[in-house]
């Protein structure tokens, strides 16, 4: 695709990453996205996702082309005095060192925050963790099944079907990843008033475990405890798609006027005057009946019979899409979120669009995933 000139708000941040697999790369291609110049650094055996499937050539798989646009590639080994000597000139020349390399073999190389934050005052050292490095999980190695299972995820996932269940999707690996997208920015923010740079963790395991208890941490909110732990809406067994005459709908009145509403176009008075359903609280006690009731109505008429009906009763409703029918959706289809874009050496390929529009400083899509050690010729001379 042909260059565009960095304009986001990020534009003239330069940021040295050292990450591989999900987190970090997603982190990185967000700030890259965002304006920031990313320089990836890979080592000789390169990114784990590069050899993901499908592919149209080598080392360049569709989950590493979708994780790493906007940026530059180098192959350095830390390992060899050269290298690390090229890697370190990159370092002084940045705002942003982001790794996600265990800190024990980061140490080894002097690339540990003491050593590069005396040598850089300004950089925000960033370090893209499993575990808190004060904690005893410090050292042991961590994907995104290992966190969605240790956070509760998977055991929140699968109360209803009886046993742990992953989310499907790298659901560790992209929150960890956000959070490291934006307290990047915060940090360079903060350098602006202070002058100093600082460093930054980033644990996959307490971000996960965060995220996850904002509301199922429920009674254990309180000392002494106020009743258990887990949000019930969201946890009843009767919390589904429902099935219609002809498929399945995604259904939830959520507010007083809504369930009048809904209770009213379904012709049921005797629901819409329950005592059991007249309040938020009175619903929070008989989610499990709420919901079956629900669900009983809506297998009365078809797909299409309710989303006519919900629409004009601006109740919150949705048809079921899976992730073909996305390309079909009208409304990504307005908004341009698909763009076919041609890369240098894969052929055409299909990107999403960045999501979040700044009014004068727009982020934009300026390269894409790079060939392994395709911007070697940007280290010049030893």
């Amino acid at each position: 695709m042909t260059a565009v000139t960095a304009t986001g708000p990020l534009a003239g941040v330069r940021v040295v990453d050292m990450t591989s697999v999900g987190m970090g790369p997603y982190a990185t291609q967000i700030l890259g996205d965002m304006g920031a110049d990313v320089i990836k650094v890979e080592a000789p055996e390169g990114d784990v996702f590069r050899a993901s499937v499908p592919a149209a050539s080598p080392g360049m798989g569709a989950v590493y082309l979708n994780l790493n646009r906007n940026k530059r590639s180098v192959t350095l080994n830390a390992k060899d005095p050269a290298d690390l000597q090229h890697l370190l000139q990159l370092i002084d020349g940045a705002d942003v060192f982001i790794s996600n390399v265990r800190p024990r073999a980061l140490a080894r190389a002097g690339l540990d925050a003491a050593s590069l934050c005396a040598r850089h005052p300004r950089l925000i050292y960033c370090s893209a963790v499993g575990f808190g490095q004060d904690g005893p999980y410090a050292a042991q190695p961590a994907f995104d099944d290992i966190i969605q299972a240790m956070s509760g995820l998977a055991d929140l996932q699968g109360r209803n079907s009886g046993a742990p269940a992953y989310i499907n999707t790298i659901m560790a690996d992209k929150v960890a990843g956000l959070t490291l997208a934006y307290a990047i920015p915060m940090a360079l923010y903060e350098r602006e008033k202070s002058g100093r740079g600082q460093t930054i963790e980033v644990p996959m395991f307490e971000t996960l475990v965060s995220f996850t208890l904002i509301e199922h941490l429920g009674g254990r909110t309180f000392d002494p405890p106020r009743g258990e732990m887990g949000y019930r809406r969201v946890l009843s067994p009767e919390r589904r798609p429902y099935r219609t005459l002809d498929g399945y709908l995604a259904l939830l009145p959520y507010t007083d006027a809504q369930w009048q509403r809904f209770f009213a176009l379904a012709g049921r008075a005797d629901l819409a005057a329950d005592p059991r359903y007249a309040s938020p609280p009175a619903r929070a006690r008989h989610f499990d009946m709420l919901y079956a009731d629900l669900a009983a109505i809506v297998q009365l008429r078809t797909t299409g019979d309710w989303l006519a009906l919900l629409a004009d009763a601006d109740i919150p409703h949705s048809r079921i899409n899976t992730p073909e029918t996305l390309f079909d959706d009208p409304h990504l289809a307005a908004t341009g979120f698909f763009q076919r874009v041609e890369h240098p050496t894969e052929g055409t390929l299909t990107t999403p669009a960045i999501p979040v529009r700044f009014s004068r400083t727009p982020g934009s899509i300026r390269s894409l995933a790079p060939r392994q050690d395709a911007d070697r010729d940007m280290l010049g001379p030893q």
